[in-house]
């Protein structure tokens, strides 16, 4: 089956705007094809604003996440394969989704479910990125 990601960051997005909050996403701008601003990664991550006030053109497509928008008033087309996208919420109340690796996808590692269990290890690398909810 094809991931289901693509699917629920549009309808999460949709949700979170349809009740009139403001939609962000986490991304993890370690994985290959990312196109954000560097300067605003923090730990290998970026957070940014997807609301339609933030951004223009935002198309979520099957395969990646796309927009334009001004950071710092400098114009940047942003580009996010889906699979970096690890998780969507609202900015007023913090309701949304954490995505998990999707099984067959590759980690942010470049390794597979299938690799780890090759190699008998099920720990999960410590460079990989965290997410933590802040209030």
């Amino acid at each position: 089956m094809t991931s289901s990601r693509p699917y629920l960051v549009r309808a999460f997005n949709e949700w979170i705007l349809d009740n009139d909050c403001t939609p962000y996403i986490v991304v993890d701008a370690g994985v290959q094809g990312v196109q954000v601003p560097t300067e605003h990664v923090s730990n290998g991550q970026i957070v940014l604003n997807i609301s339609p006030g933030a951004v223009r053109g935002l198309v979520i497509g099957n395969g990646a996440l796309e927009f334009s928008a001004r950071f710092g008033g400098v114009p940047m087309q942003v580009f996010i394969p889906l699979q970096a996208v690890m998780a969507i919420y609202a900015k007023e109340n913090g309701e949304g989704m954490v995505f998990g690796s999707e099984p067959g996808s590759p980690d942010p590692d470049g390794t597979s479910d299938k690799d780890d269990a090759r190699q008998g290890g099920d720990e999960r690398p410590s460079g990989r990125p965290t997410l933590k909810v802040v209030k």
